[in-house]
């Protein structure tokens, strides 16, 4: 990244030799003067930017805190839900077994 040459005070300080066909003084001061604004701007701006580049970086460690706590939470309660369905599931075949079991028991005792 190129770094900045002159500062605004820099550009204000800066003292031109004069020569019998040189610039207009005046014209140059002014052009100077709004060359002095343009720079105070970019130099604002500069730091709003690396200010808002700061705190969008500070937001983003913060999601990916929360995502990962979130993640870490979810997990748990993911593996408790799994493991719900299938006792429910292993339930159910046990208890259609024994069903069959009790047919067969309880019904050759009733035609006996």
């Amino acid at each position: 990244m190129a770094s900045i040459m002159y500062t605004p005070k820099d550009i204000f300080e800066q003292e031109f030799k004069s020569s019998m066909r040189g610039y207009d003084k005046k014209e140059v001061d002014e052009f100077l003067d709004d060359i002095i604004k343009d720079y105070e701007t970019y130099i604002s701006t500069i730091e709003e930017l690396r200010q808002e580049n700061t705190r969008l970086k500070e937001e983003v460690k913060q999601a990916k805190k929360r995502q990962e706590a979130a993640q870490t939470t979810v997990s748990p309660a993911a593996s408790v839900s799994s493991s719900r369905v299938a006792t429910t599931a292993t339930n159910f075949d046990i208890l259609k077994r024994i069903s069959r079991l009790e047919k067969e028991v309880f019904g050759k005792q009733i035609t006996e």
